[in-house]
């Protein structure tokens, strides 16, 4: 994901995060299928002359297997490479050239099957090490380097942003999760007929160029966010710890080596299972005909064919531990200690009650700030408890989260010990009236500012059409208004027990400092956090003056979409990639 990406996904998970929305507020959509399996939904809007569009597929991490784990975020930047008319100076050279890259590919396989054999002979270290490729691996990857310059040639670089943004479209992006992958614009009302054809045709005929540079692209960005990262590792050991036994073991980026190694036709076949209309929803938000929105979809969507297999239901349900799992690590970071415990997926009757008991702890009016943050002897700098957040894992297994950042001179073991004794207190003493109404009234607010703009609802309904229910959005705010101070009690003491708990606690390694952006970063939503500290090291490793420019201008262009709650971090962001381009421009002056 890009940092242009991350900035978005980031705002967008602040808003959702913040509630449902007010019952009064009804989103009122209409759901169409197309013969070819396709759901349209349709929002109409009239208050913004424009067209928040966007279509979901129902695949994401979770609907892969070891060994080719991470191929669901590369189908999210294979998606932009073009088709048979978009993309290429001469389509039909380009053709050849991917058809003669496969041929090679496939003998620089058989090459690599005896590389790792020799790997496993303890006969060489690492299969990454360019002295370590066999002769004949060598010879090979000179002719498919020789024809990936010539495709190069002949690429129309971003055809699909150019088409876009030359007719007035803004905000093209997508994002890929756990359950889901989507794809999101926003177009003007008299456009709608492109976005129609744009999007089926890419649908219908993709043409994957630049495959496996791009699987080094995204390796690439792999290596960013989580090798190069103080705490990357540790983070993906314990997700997979906690994670055992679900579809959620393995991180959406993938493994390593598995991103290194998929190959075509294994994306051949996953496109064809997974991309089909049948597993696709598309949605409308904004000032349009619904008749003519329909017809159009009729016209463009459904003449692609419905997939031939229908994708395989995930059958893998979590195993319930009867134990309290413990997690150590040392990083370049300041203290952190966080616990977690398995809950229930969405729209499991208990998740709206566990979704109130995150919010009457997170947040600077929460129970964990108050009680951890701003007192006198406060043990934690930042205090967060989040419910199935956004995009996570949700579909089908649940988490609870709390957790802090240890202030100067604490040590995790207490900051966790303080954090559960909150837990503690809402199991044995009931919620006061007031407090969950204070709670409730805040969901609703926030919630009603969200509903000003189409580009937030759209968001919202392909997450929940993901999750398998897009009417959550109008169905979800009821059963939160109607939890209680028992449903909130008696969730934390069903959930929340030491059997089914998993501490992670992180201490600061020896000789080195707290960052300098902590105090910039306290400041920013707990649960979208991470995002952004991951978004400010892919800034400080960035190396491409030219690339980061663009980045930055398309940031700027964003601006008017952060919420307020975003601000500081996007201000912070925006703030660090100035600083960035001003070193590598002055690097690049020097030379």
């Amino acid at each position: 994901m890009t940092i242009r990406r991350q900035i978005l996904v980031a705002a967008a998970a602040t808003a959702l995060l913040l509630g449902g929305p007010a019952a009064a507020q009804e989103v009122k959509g209409e759901e169409h299928v197309l013969p070819n399996g396709m759901k349209l939904l349709l929002v109409h809007r009239p208050d913004e002359p424009s067209v928040s569009a966007g279509w979901v597929a129902k695949v994401g991490s979770a609907n892969e297997r070891v060994g080719m784990t991470g191929i669901s975020h590369l189908f999210e930047h294979m998606m932009f490479k073009g088709t048979k008319t978009l993309g290429s100076k001469d389509p039909k050279r380009d053709l050849e050239i991917i058809e003669e890259q496969e041929t090679l590919r496939g003998e620089m396989r058989a090459e690599e099957s005896k590389m790792r054999a020799a790997w496993r002979r303890g006969e060489v270290d690492d299969l990454m090490k360019p002295e370590n490729k066999t002769a004949r691996y060598k010879e090979l990857e000179a002719k498919f380097d020789a024809l990936v310059k010539e495709q190069r040639d002949l690429l129309v670089k971003n055809e699909f942003d150019r088409i876009y943004t030359k007719n007035g479209a803004s905000g093209m992006n997508a994002f890929t999760s756990y359950d889901m992958t989507a794809y999101f614009i926003t177009v003007p009302k008299n456009k709608l007929e492109l976005w129609f054809w744009m999007e089926s045709d890419r649908l219908k005929d993709p043409v994957f160029r630049e495959f496996y540079a791009e699987r080094d692209v995204v390796y690439e960005e792999r290596r960013l966010r989580v090798e190069s990262t103080p705490t990357g590792k540790l983070d993906e050991a314990f997700d997979s710890i906690f994670w055992h036994s679900t579809p959620y073991t393995w991180p959406v980026i993938g493994y390593a080596s598995d991103v290194a190694n998929i190959t075509k036709q294994q994306a051949d076949d996953y496109f064809a299972t997974y991309y089909a209309p049948n597993n696709l929803t598309a949605v409308l938000v904004g000032d349009f005909d619904k008749a003519e929105a329909l017809k159009l979809a009729t016209e463009y969507f459904g003449r692609i064919p419905r997939g031939k297999t229908p994708p395989p239901e995930v059958t893998t349900l979590p195993t319930k531990w009867e134990y309290d799992l413990r997690f150590e690590g040392e990083a370049d970071t300041n203290p952190t200690a966080e616990i977690r415990w398995r809950t229930v997926p969405f729209q499991h009757k208990d998740s709206y009650a566990l979704s109130i008991l995150a919010e009457l702890l997170n947040g600077r009016t929460g129970r964990l700030y108050k009680s951890m943050v701003l007192p006198a002897d406060a043990v934690a700098t930042q205090a967060y408890a989040v419910h199935n957040g956004f995009v996570g894992p949700a579909k089908y297994a649940g988490s609870f989260v709390i957790g802090a950042e240890a202030k100067e001179g604490q040590l995790p073991p207490e900051v966790a010990a303080k954090a559960l004794a909150e837990i503690e207190r809402l199991k044995k003493e009931p919620v006061p009236a007031d407090e969950l109404r204070k709670v409730k009234n805040n969901v609703a607010a926030n919630s009603f500012r969200r509903l000003s703009s189409n580009f937030p609802i759209l968001l919202q309904l392909m997450v929940n059409e993901a999750y398998g229910d897009w009417t959550e959005i109008n169905s979800g705010p009821k059963k939160l208004e109607a939890v209680t101070a028992e449903d909130v009690a008696r969730v934390a003491k069903t959930y929340l027990v030491k059997e089914n708990q998993a501490t992670a606690l992180v201490s600061r390694k020896a000789g080195s400092a707290p960052s300098a952006d902590d105090a910039a970063l306290a400041e920013v939503p707990e649960q979208v956090r991470p995002m952004i500290k991951q978004a400010l090291q892919q800034l400080a490793a960035e190396k491409d003056a030219a690339k980061l420019k663009e980045g930055l201008a398309q940031m700027e262009t964003q601006a008017a979409q952060v919420p307020p709650q975003m601000k500081k971090g996007f201000e912070l962001l925006v703030t660090k990639a100035r600083e960035r381009l001003a070193e590598l421009e002055k690097a690049g002056d020097k030379k």
